[in-house]
């Protein structure tokens, strides 16, 4: 996976207590990112399709009550408004939104890589991005704030044999939060962010064994989480690199 330009803006010791929503948040970097927050004081809105998940998560996080857990399908634009509705009632809109969830299709050349497979890769990794945007960007516009981050790739900026639908998936993450940038209003950024090559099932299932080699989601999660607290409005537009 190639690398783009890193995060250089300036990072702040102290950041005030924010809330974070973060979808796919039940495992890999999602739940990692959720678990540093939680050590850091910030409030997490978390999403998945598992509750079970949900739950073991929340058994860890040393405040849980002051957290919010439900279950939604990012492939499912009508799960996602529900999703929407409910912490509109629970009036925590988010400050920051981290659009996390995602998956990969098993490697195979693209005429071998069955239609449901694609389907699936391009409803999780676009289409749920999209709904989410279409449903909590008009619960920030009022407050003139918030940061949207987009989980890119390396292969969002690049290619690679075996995961092509990956790869357009993540291409047009890219171009997604570059447009949305132009279209959010001032005060507020929309950034893609790759998150760097982590060892996540995800990583496993293109590398094998050989996915042990790199760093774990939770030492990821300190570096991420300090980036990502850190972005303004000045960031908006940009494709960024853990």
């Amino acid at each position: 996976m190639s690398t783009a330009t890193p995060f250089s803006g300036a990072v702040n010791s102290f950041t005030a207590a924010r809330t974070v929503l973060i979808t796919g948040v039940s495992k890999g970097l999602g739940r990692a990112l959720a678990l540093e927050l939680d050590k850091r004081g910030h409030t997490v809105i978390g999403c998945s399709r598992s509750q079970e998940k949900l739950s073991a998560l929340e058994s860890e996080l040393s405040s849980p009550a002051k957290h919010l857990f439900l279950t939604a399908d990012l492939k499912s634009n009508s799960s996602v408004e529900e999703l929407a509705r409910a912490v509109v009632e629970k009036k925590c809109v988010p400050d920051i939104i981290v659009n996390n969830a995602g998956t990969i299709n098993k490697n195979n050349k693209i005429w071998d890589v069955p239609v449901e497979e694609f389907d699936a890769v391009i409803d999780t990794n676009v289409k749920g991005i999209a709904s989410v945007l279409r449903h909590f960007i008009p619960l920030m516009i009022p407050h003139k704030q918030g940061i949207i981050v987009n989980m890119s790739s390396g292969w969002g900026r690049s290619g690679a044999a075996l995961v092509a639908p990956y790869c357009a998936s993540k291409w047009a993450v890219e171009g997604l939060s570059r447009a949305v940038a132009k279209e959010v209003p001032e005060g507020m950024a929309v950034v893609a962010l790759n998150p760097g090559v982590i060892n996540t099932d995800m990583l496993a299932s293109c590398f094998g064994n050989s996915a042990s080699l790199y760093q774990a989601p939770d030492t990821w999660a300190v570096k991420a989480a300090t980036m990502i607290l850190n972005l303004t409005a000045a960031d908006n537009g940009a494709s960024l690199t853990v």
